[in-house]
C-alpha cells in the first residue's frame, strides 16, 4: 500500500559527502514523520535523523553538525545530506516514515535500504 524508494548511497572517501533521498508513494493520507535509520554489520539498527510534518528535527549525537535532514512535503520526499563522512558512518541506511495509510491506519513504513561505505 505504501512504498519507500531510496537512492543516493555509494562509496565515498573519508571527509566526503553523499545525499540520500527517499520518496514515499501509495495510499498516503498523512505523513507524520520521515527519517533515516542505519545498521552497521553486527550492530543494532539506530536512529540517524527524523523530521516531523511541522519541520522539527532530531539527530543522533554522532551525526550532529555533519548531517542535515530536510523534507519536500509536496513530493513526499525526505533527504539526508551527509558531510564530513567518517568510516564509522558505514552502514545500510533505511528510510523510515510514520504514515496514516488510507483504509489501514497509522503504520511504521520502511524502505529496502541503501548501502553507504566510507573508505579510502
Amino acid at each position: 500500500q505504501v512504498q519507500l524508494v531510496e537512492s543516493g548511497g555509494g562509496l565515498v572517501q573519508p571527509g566526503g559527502s553523499l545525499r540520500l533521498s527517499c520518496a514515499a508513494s501509495g495510499n498516503i493520507f498523512v505523513i507524520y514523520r520521515m527519517g533515516w535509520y542505519r545498521q552497521a554489520p553486527g550492530k543494532q539498527r539506530e536512529l540517524v535523523a527524523l523530521i516531523t510534518n511541522t519541520g522539527s528535527t532530531n539527530y543522533a549525537d554522532s551525526v550532529k553538525g555533519r548531517f542535515t535532514i530536510s523534507r519536500d512535503s509536496t513530493k513526499n520526499t525526505v533527504y539526508l545530506q551527509m558531510n564530513n563522512l567518517k568510516p564509522e558512518d558505514t552502514a545500510v541506511y533505511y528510510c523510515y516514515a510514520d504514515i496514516y495509510v488510507l483504509a489501514a491506519g497509522r503504520n511504521d513504513c520502511w524502505g529496502q535500504g541503501t548501502q553507504v561505505t566510507v573508505s579510502s
